[in-house]
Parts: C-alpha cells; sequence; structure tokens
C-alpha cells in the first residue's frame, strides 16, 4: 500500500493534476517543444539574476511567473549587444565603463481552454470504449498541437493559408484569429527577410506588386551556403545556439533551420544528402545525443536543418506581409504570382538562433498553475464535459538595435525568414 496518496476528496487534488499536466506538456517529443533550453542554475547567468526564465541560448525563451497577481502580461528581460575597444597602456581608463542597456520585452498571456463532450449515460451503455477515457489524450492533443502551431506561426511572423483539420489555428481571415493567437503576429523585418535566389539568396523585394521569386527558385544545399554565408557576414546575426553538453559549441557555432516538409524534399535530392545526415549523427555524439537531433534531420554547414510539423505556404495570389523600411516595423504587403498556379507555392524556412521567441505561462485559479483540467457533469448528471486549459502566450523578440551610427533597426533577434518556391500536388488545401 502507498504512503503517498492524493485522495478523491483532498484540496490539493487539482494542483497535483494541473502540476503533471504542466509537466507533460513541456517535455512532450515535438522539435518546437526541444528547442527550450533549461532553467539556469548559475548566479553569473544574466537571465537567471534577471528573471525565472530558461536560457537565453536556445531559440525559445521561457518563464514560468507564478508569483504574479493580476494582469495580463508577463516581462521577459534581455541584454542588448555590447561594443567597445579596449583602452591600452597607461591611458587613463576609469570613468570610461562601457554601458550595459537593459531592455524589457512584455508577453500577454491569456487562457485557452478545449473542452471535449464525453456523452452521456445512454452513450456509456452503448459504446464499446470509455469516452472519457479517451478524451483526455484527444485534448490533450489538442492543446499541445495549439502550442506548436502558435509558436511557428509567431516565429515565421505569418500563418499561411495552408489549412485542413490538423490546424488548430485559423488563417488571418478568420473572425477569432487575434484571440487565438494572443500576441500581435509581426512581419519579419527588413534586415531578416530573404528570399532563395537560384542557388543563392537575396533580401525579400518586390516586383510589380508580387514578390521577386520564381518557380525554380527552390531550396537546395546551395541555399544554405548562402544563408551560412550571411550570417558570418552580417553585423549583429542571430547568436549561435548552445545544446546543454555540446562540445563543439565554441569551435562550430550552430544554428538551425526550420522547413516546410516539401522544401527538405526538395533538399533531399542533392547528391550530398546522405552526408548531410551523417553529420548531424556525428554532431548529435558531441551534444549528448539532445533531442533536436532524433528524426529527420541533417547537418549542413554550421546548420542544423529540421522538418517542422506544419508549412507556412501562401498559394498564388495569397498576401505576403513584409517591412519595408529598416527603421520602422510599419508592414506593406505584395501577392505571390500568379503564374505559380496550382502546381507551386512559397513556403518560409526559419533560421533559428538564440532569443528567438519569448514564451509566458502564468497562474491559473485552478491549482495556481498554467496547465488545469476541469470534469463538470450536467443536466443532473446524465451528461459529462472534460476541459483542458492554460494560460499562456508567445511573441517574437524583436526591439530596435543600435546600428553604432546613432541609427537603429528593427530586428527579430533570433529569426531569419527565408521564402522558396516549392512545388505543390493540386490546388490549396
Amino acid at each position: 500500500m502507498s504512503k503517498t496518496s492524493v485522495g478523491a476528496g483532498s484540496s490539493n487534488a487539482q494542483f497535483v493534476q494541473a502540476a503533471g499536466l504542466f509537466s507533460q506538456s513541456m517535455q512532450r517529443n515535438s522539435k518546437l517543444n526541444q528547442m527550450v533550453g533549461p532553467m539556469p542554475k548559475s548566479e553569473g547567468s544574466v537571465g537567471a539574476t534577471l528573471r525565472k526564465q530558461t536560457t537565453t541560448d536556445m531559440p525559445i525563451v521561457r518563464t514560468v511567473d507564478l508569483s504574479r497577481g493580476k494582469g495580463d502580461e508577463v516581462e521577459f528581460h534581455f541584454v542588448q549587444p555590447v561594443g567597445a575597444y579596449p583602452i591600452m597602456g597607461a591611458r587613463m581608463a576609469e570613468g570610461k565603463g562601457t554601458g550595459i542597456s537593459l531592455e524589457k520585452a512584455r508577453v500577454r498571456v491569456n487562457q485557452a481552454r478545449f473542452p471535449i463532450d464525453v456523452g452521456d449515460t445512454m452513450t456509456d451503455l452503448r459504446s464499446p470504449v470509455d469516452f472519457r477515457k479517451i478524451g483526455r489524450p484527444i485534448a490533450q492533443s489538442l492543446m499541445d498541437r495549439y502550442q506548436d502551431q502558435g509558436t511557428l506561426v509567431h516565429l515565421a511572423g505569418a500563418r499561411g493559408f495552408h489549412n485542413n483539420i490538423e490546424w488548430a489555428i485559423p488563417t488571418k481571415d478568420h473572425t477569432d484569429f487575434d484571440d487565438i493567437v494572443i500576441n500581435p503576429v509581426l512581419a519579419p523585418t527588413k534586415n531578416r527577410h530573404y528570399l532563395a535566389d537560384g542557388d543563392a539568396i537575396k533580401p525579400f523585394a518586390v516586383n510589380a506588386g508580387e514578390v521577386d521569386l520564381a518557380s525554380t527558385d527552390v531550396l537546395g544545399m546551395s541555399v544554405v551556403d548562402s544563408v551560412r554565408t550571411l550570417v558570418e557576414s552580417i553585423a549583429l546575426p542571430p547568436p549561435a545556439i548552445r545544446l546543454p553538453g555540446d562540445q563543439a559549441a565554441d569551435d562550430s557555432p550552430l544554428r538551425m533551420m526550420l522547413v516546410s516538409p516539401a522544401q527538405y524534399h526538395q533538399f533531399s535530392q542533392d547528391k550530398d544528402f546522405r552526408q548531410f545526415q551523417a553529420n548531424a549523427l556525428t554532431r548529435a555524439s558531441q551534444a549528448e545525443r539532445h533531442p533536436l537531433f532524433l528524426g529527420e534531420v541533417g547537418l549542413w554547414n554550421g546548420i542544423l536543418i529540421c522538418k517542422m510539423p506544419r508549412p507556412i505556404r501562401f498559394y498564388a495570389g495569397d498576401e505576403i506581409s513584409y517591412c519595408a523600411q529598416y527603421n520602422s516595423d510599419a508592414e506593406s504587403t505584395c501577392v505571390v504570382p500568379t503564374g505559380f498556379g496550382t502546381t507551386h507555392a512559397v513556403d518560409r524556412a526559419l533560421l533559428l538562433g538564440g532569443q528567438a521567441l519569448a514564451q509566458a505561462f502564468a497562474s491559473s485559479r485552478h491549482g495556481g498553475m498554467p496547465f488545469f483540467w476541469k470534469e463538470k457533469p450536467f443536466d443532473h448528471d446524465d451528461k459529462m464535459e472534460l476541459l483542458i486549459g492554460a494560460i499562456q502566450g508567445t511573441s517574437k523578440v524583436r526591439w530596435a538595435v543600435d546600428q553604432g551610427n546613432g541609427t537603429k533597426h528593427f530586428t527579430d533577434h533570433g529569426v531569419i525568414a527565408i521564402d522558396t518556391a516549392v512545388p505543390i500536388i493540386g490546388a490549396r488545401q
């Protein structure tokens, strides 16, 4: 007999369920969920001394701020890049210290709930399965899907127009879109938005109101090489990610690229694809077999390429939002060339570094944890509904970054969007 138990009538029952649910959701096996680092433990870590948030070395920075009482915003802290020259020899150094600029970002949270109807008394009598038992995994799946897709949409700066029953987030023309995504979906900043251009990439461009992209501008290894050249050439690129235990993190900086299934298929046609997969296995052995290396992934030129669960896709005639100026994040729109017809579309790949997305969880009234279960009978206990809920929100990390000459460019700190053409099978879904 167990010495430790929680009785059915215990006042702690709801809290224990909520804590278990939160743990299950955070540890689920998905690429988007594995992009979060561990909570910093060292006093020397900037993130640990400022707020209880995960390490800034991974694409998603997560905080679980249960100490807040009222309010629907959670605050994140980030340190702006620092630049300075040394004071040489016996020259006076006192009073010439380089200032540290601390940026704050607020992420709004909201309650998201998925109720599941598990039937009535006659349902139990007639059905060969227990709907109450299968209802919980269904509800959990819906919540996981909502969280992963919300992460993807905010990172991409667009929902796109691919749509089927597997989407938990509707397209932007849906009445409830703004409420469901909670925080504004921000189009890529001008210095973080690129297009495939043959065997290379170029800054996002528009030609006569259409995105300047041909159906032959697909993702290949030469395009990935160009992306690597880009991040090594520009000032303040997305910072390299540091996987826990990665022995090669300093000598061989790593970034990751999320690609759509269609982009991955195009990439896999390259004759060196097997080497690409072997590279990932080698690096995995140096990084304690981190889960990001599992599944359909590969490593090419310092970029870990992973397949995203759903494509961020734009069909012929669909609008793409973009930022036309460096010093403004005001958005303009263009459309996918009508010549793409029903044979091609535009998919968005995402190059990710550290601190690309902020994800916040807040305390609910149901047990004090961000996630909660509820079961409620009604109609004189004849019928039953169960419900899963969460109080959370995500937002892309963006601020105006000083370029060193007094000008500031709006910058998506940890993510670069790369739009490429992809062949599709038939019309839009």
